[in-house]
C-alpha cells in the first residue's frame, strides 16, 4: 500500500505534500510522518513529525483532554532539568526542519516542536517526535501511556490494491 494514501486514510483528510514514514507500528502501518516544511503550495508547516496513527491519536487526544499540557508545562517550569531538556528539543527540532528548508525560503515556519519555542503546545507533536527517535522529555513521560499500540487488527487494509480505512477496527481494551 503506497505510504501516503495510508497516512491519509488515517488523519481523515488529504495530505498537502507528500511524506516519510519514519516510525511504523506492529502491523507495518505508519505511526509518524515526518512532513517538509514548506506544503507544496508554499505554506510554511512548523510540524516536522506528524502522528497518523489513529490508536496513538486517541489514546494521546485524552491526555490532552484530562489536563496532560498544562500538567507538562507545570513541570517544565518546576522542574529545572526537565525544563533545559524540553528547550533542547525545541532547539533540536527548528535546526532539523530549517536544514530542511530549500536556500531563499520565505516565509519560513518557526518555532520547535509544535510550532512552539517554548513550554508545551501540543502532546501529540511531542510524542511523535519521541517515537521518529528523537529526545524529547515531554514525548518520553508520554509514551507510556500511549504504547504498546497493541491493535489486533490494522486500521487501514489493502482492498484490491487500494488502501481503505478498516470497518472492522477497533480500539483495543
Amino acid at each position: 500500500m503506497d505510504d501516503g494514501a495510508v497516512v491519509a486514510l488515517q488523519i481523515g483528510r488529504p495530505l498537502r505534500a507528500p511524506v516519510e514514514v519514519v516510525s511504523r507500528c506492529h502491523l507495518g502501518l505508519p505511526v509518524v510522518a515526518q512532513v517538509p516544511p514548506l506544503l507544496d503550495d508554499g505554506t510554511p508547516f512548523p510540524t516536522l513529525f506528524w502522528l497518523s496513527c489513529p490508536l496513538a491519536s486517541r489514546r494521546v487526544g485524552r491526555m490532552e483532554g484530562a489536563g496532560g499540557v498544562k500538567s507538562m508545562q507545570r513541570r517544565a517550569e518546576a522542574d529545572p532539568q526537565f525544563g533545559q531538556a524540553l528547550e533542547m528539543a525545541h532547539v533540536r527540532y527548528a535546526a532539523r526542519r530549517e536544514a530542511l528548508l530549500p536556500a531563499g525560503a520565505d516565509p519560513r515556519p518557526t518555532g520547535g516542536v509544535g510550532g512552539t519555542s517554548r513550554g508545551v503546545k501540543c502532546l501529540h507533536a511531542h510524542y511523535a517526535d519521541t517515537r521518529a527517535g528523537n529526545a524529547n522529555p515531554v514525548g518520553e513521560l508520554v509514551a507510556p501511556w500511549v504504547e504498546p499500540l497493541d491493535c489486533e487488527m490494522p486500521c487501514v487494509v489493502d482492498d484490491g490494491g487500494k488502501a481503505i480505512k478498516n470497518s472492522r477496527w477497533r480500539e483495543p481494551k
